[in-house]
């Protein structure tokens, strides 16, 4: 048996490790865009801060890949699946084998379309290299600008303001954090960032950036120009696989997956943000491009490769951040669509300064938002992931001192 993974991120990192677990003796390769060891991508934001070193995000060094006997190939990108004759092809122009092959590439930040964006210090913020260019543009900087008001986009934002850097974010949204939050918490985290001394404008978009050969401005929808020495796009995501042979492996948002993470070609799997599995609270497909899904997805299709025969149980897409001292925890649906038997329960405490936004489908807990109050969010996940009913009495939710716990199923 001959195992191959592409991407050399925490997935396929877990899967080759979980394989050799597994399957002593059978050839690995583990074949990575990105020359740098495979690190920590969550962490690459407090490089920008300069709170860490590079090096400091790394997760298996080295030694990782003699002692699993696994064989790593970096710096190569794969550009052909060549389901003929079992290999793939890299933009090297060499050809790497397989009888089982795991697709763990990730995700690619989405590009911006628009006037000026080729001009120098604009960048995106998704691997080393990216915060690696950021770095070296910010010794001359003075004032930054962030698209998009995402998690990567305020944790950008966040870390070049402490570096002392005049910050604004655009987001074209109403809030901030518009997929993670509901309005009534993104207000709270502008006014917060506002209070701070980060600009938050909402509700337009950069239709233009200008400048001779560096960046410095951008131009708003709303015809106002913003001044600035550095741009982070950070819009999104999208799963990478432009070099999956789409009328033979389904794609969607990211490639479909089985419940034994198995493409719709046998033998040929997928993980991670370009995977396209069951969510739990959705009740569908959905891809949940997040570090804890990476992990657990990545051992799951290693054992499945290695003949284990391992259900997955499907995700539940979830966030927890800080911002100065305000803590948030978000997950599931938080934002569900009116048109579906949904029940919202929330409760603000202005002189706690806490929030909490509880969402059901036919009495299932299928979302929850927590600011300041978070530690029962863990809890709440868990009946989530395990579809518990609350048929009654859901308003002593909101009582801070209910524990939740009491909702779960004796042992």
């Amino acid at each position: 048996m001959k195992y191959l993974v592409i991407g050399s991120g925490v997935c396929g990192v877990q899967a080759a490790e979980t394989i050799r677990r597994y399957d002593p003796d059978s050839p690995i390769t583990l074949v990575g865009g990105e020359t740098f060891l495979p690190y920590c991508r969550p962490m690459i934001t407090l490089v920008l801060g300069g709170k860490i070193r590079p090096e400091q995000m790394v997760i298996r060094d080295q030694d990782f890949f003699t002692s699993f006997r696994i064989q790593p190939v970096a710096g190569e990108w794969v550009q052909q699946i060549d389901l003929e004759n079992r290999q793939v092809v890299t933009d090297k122009g060499k050809s790497y084998s397989f009888d089982r092959l795991l697709i763990a590439t990730g995700a690619n930040p989405k590009r911006i379309e628009l006037e000026g964006a080729d001009l120098k210090n604009v960048f995106y913020l998704r691997s080393e290299a990216h915060v690696e260019g950021i770095a070296h543009s910010l010794a001359s900087a003075k004032t930054a600008l962030v698209l998009g008001c995402g998690l990567v986009g305020l944790k950008a934002a966040l870390e070049l303001f402490h570096r002392g850097l005049q910050v604004t974010v655009v987001e074209k949204l109403s809030h901030p954090l518009p997929v993670i939050v509901d309005e009534k918490a993104g207000k709270t985290i502008s006014r917060h960032l506002e209070k701070m001394g980060i600009k938050v404008i909402t509700n337009v978009e950069i239709t233009a950036l200008g400048g001779k050969a560096e960046v410095k401005e951008a131009l708003l929808s709303d015809g106002s120009r913003i001044p600035c020495d550095v741009v982070i796009s950070a819009i999104g995501v999208q799963s990478a696989t432009e070099f999956v042979p789409t009328g033979s492996i389904r794609v969607n948002d990211g490639i479909l997956v089985n419940q034994y993470l198995e493409t719709t070609v046998p033998g040929i799997y997928a993980a991670g943000d370009v995977a396209e599995s069951f969510d739990i609270a959705h009740d569908e497909r959905r891809v949940n491009a997040i570090w804890p899904v990476a992990v657990e997805q990545g051992v799951i299709a290693g054992m499945n490769m290695a003949g284990r025969k391992v259900l997955y149980q499907g995700s539940v897409g979830r966030n927890v951040f800080r911002i100065d001292s305000m803590d948030i925890v978000a997950g599931g649906i938080v934002n569900p669509s009116p048109s579906k038997n949904y029940e919202i329960c929330s409760a603000e405490d202005y002189r706690r300064g806490t929030y909490r936004r509880l969402v059901f489908r036919d009495e299932i807990p299928v979302g929850f938002l927590m600011v300041n109050d978070i530690e029962q969010a863990g809890v709440f996940l868990s009946l989530i992931q395990r579809k518990i009913a609350v048929n009654h009495h859901k308003e002593r939710l909101m009582d801070p001192s209910f524990n939740f716990k009491q909702l779960l199923p004796s042992m």
